[in-house]
């Protein structure tokens, strides 16, 4: 029976420091027009953004131009990171936006599925390529049957260790709908698994 568990690696907090000081630099440099600087910060978060658009839109041929327009906010508009949050919060927060717009243009119809043990589920890639590739492929099935909302919670919870309270930050919500999405991404999963296993 599959399960959600929230079992993900965390940085430890040295290095997880490190990283935000690391981006805060950067950030203050492409506010003076470095160049090289945005260079680094968006080979940083390009494979960050590329998942999350992609999980959350599950548009391949949008995730390039919605990642260039997230990214370009940050070399137009740096000042406007308000040291509220995490930078990543800051980051995340507008690809959110802008994808959810993309999927309003696009007015596709989406399935919702939800991933309740997506670490396990996906398990180590180097152990069983080919299982993986099949777990890859029903997780990506099981996605499809959760709102944007939902896999957004889903894929910022599992796969960038974020917490609720940054989530909220990002989706702009209260916490408790965070807490909300996910309970129903839980049961969406649930009994698709359940479904697949008869």
């Amino acid at each position: 029976m599959l399960r959600l568990v929230h079992t993900q690696h965390q940085p430890s907090l040295s290095r997880q420091s490190d990283t935000e000081m690391d981006e805060s630099i950067l950030l203050g440099h492409i506010a003076e027009g470095d160049a090289a600087a945005f260079e680094l910060f968006y080979k940083m978060y390009y494979p960050r953004l590329f998942r999350f658009i992609l999980r959350m839109t599950r548009q391949p041929e949008s995730v390039e131009e919605l990642i260039q327009e997230t990214l370009l906010v940050v070399w137009e508009k740096p000042h406007k990171f308000n040291h509220d949050s995490k930078i990543s919060t800051w980051i995340f927060g507008i690809a959110y936006h802008k994808a959810l717009k993309s999927m309003s243009r696009h007015n596709r119809r989406r399935m919702d599925v939800d991933v309740d043990e997506l670490k396990e589920i996906m398990g180590d890639p180097g152990a069983n390529p080919a299982q993986h590739q099949e777990n890859a492929d029903w997780l990506n099935t099981a996605l499809a049957v959760l709102s944007p909302e939902q896999r957004a919670v889903i894929e910022l919870t599992f796969y960038h260790g974020l917490a609720y309270q940054d989530i909220a930050k990002i989706l702009n919500c209260p916490e408790g709908t965070v807490k909300t999405r996910m309970f129903h991404a839980r049961k969406k999963l649930q009994f698709f698994a359940e479904t697949q296993e008869r």
